[in-house]
């Protein structure tokens, strides 16, 4: 496994003009890089990113677009595997980070994480492309290719989990008044009436 913003320094020098859509999880990379042609898409619902990033490479066809999705809004978007794949846009880079956990919501762990096989769905939804890797020096030596493969392109980069939030149920609520003072301020005024 590797770290989030090892691989991400990997990639900078090889981006190109590349628009670079950093999604929930490629969020490191909104502190490495110094160019407007990035889209910092890391709180829309859970589950849009490819689709977007699909769009966005179809009305941008002369230029690379690549996604760090997460593996947490891929689950939640499956059906756009076969969409990307059936669309198949040359310049679409969908790169899953998988961390095994929902990182965003608190760390909890993501279904049957350590047994699905990511690049083996999108291969199978039709992706010409999809491979998966858990070492840094092994993206090392792929990624170049990579770039300059036709796409769409899937991959899977297994990364330490970096645990974002405080899991919801045990997060401070944002209200002034908790549900005790609502019920109390209901009883008193209840009391009042009769």
């Amino acid at each position: 496994m590797m770290h989030t913003a090892d691989l991400l320094n990997l990639f900078a020098p090889h981006r190109g003009d590349a628009i670079v859509i950093s999604g929930r999880g490629g969020r490191h990379w909104i502190d490495i890089s110094d160019t407007v042609m990035d889209i910092p898409l890391g709180d829309p619902a859970m589950g849009g990113h490819a689709g977007f990033g699909l769009g966005l490479a179809l009305a941008q066809p002369n230029r690379r677009v690549v996604l760090f999705d997460s593996e947490g809004d891929l689950l939640m978007s499956l059906g756009q595997l076969p969409t990307i794949a059936e669309q198949a846009p040359a310049n679409f880079y969908h790169f899953v980070l998988d961390n095994e956990v929902y990182a965003t919501t608190g760390g909890q762990p993501v279904p049957n994480a350590k047994r699905v096989d990511y690049p083996g769905m999108a291969h199978a939804a039709g992706y010409p492309t999809a491979v998966g890797f858990s070492e840094l020096g092994d993206v090392a030596t792929a990624l170049p290719g990579l770039l300059h493969t036709p796409g769409p392109v899937f991959a899977a980069f297994k990364v330490l989990p970096e645990v974002e939030n405080t899991p919801i149920g045990q997060r401070v609520r944002w209200r002034k008044r908790g549900a005790e003072a609502v019920v109390r301020d209901l009883r008193a005024a209840l009391a009042g009436r009769s």
